[in-house]
């Protein structure tokens, strides 16, 4: 059997033809789109909430003349933004990217 193989290994070298299989993933699709959802739900509830609770805070601490909660909320709320654009964002980027690679 081993002979079978080195024949047929040597073969496809002096005939220059060496067999490039595809890149499989040892692990089930299955699982890893199960993790990358669950992770992307996670990541888009946190931004939400944050959302939420940044504009609250932005609210009363303009309304209570609270101008440092005020601000506060407002860098919160634009960071909250910027993490949903970014969670939304990260797999089309890296798709991209590796499959510009290959």
């Amino acid at each position: 059997m081993l002979v079978h193989h080195l024949i047929l290994h040597v073969s496809f070298v002096l005939a220059g033809t060496v067999p490039n299989p595809a890149p499989v993933s040892p692990i089930s699709s299955s699982g890893v789109n199960l993790i990358l959802g669950y992770a992307k739900w996670g990541s888009f509830t946190a931004c939400g909430a944050s959302a939420l609770v940044s504009g609250g805070a932005l609210a009363v601490g303009h309304l209570s003349n609270r101008p440092d909660m005020a601000d506060k909320g407002k860098r919160a709320l634009l960071w909250s933004l910027g993490g949903g654009v970014v969670t939304a964002l990260a797999i089309p980027t890296l798709n991209t990217i590796i499959s510009s690679v290959h």
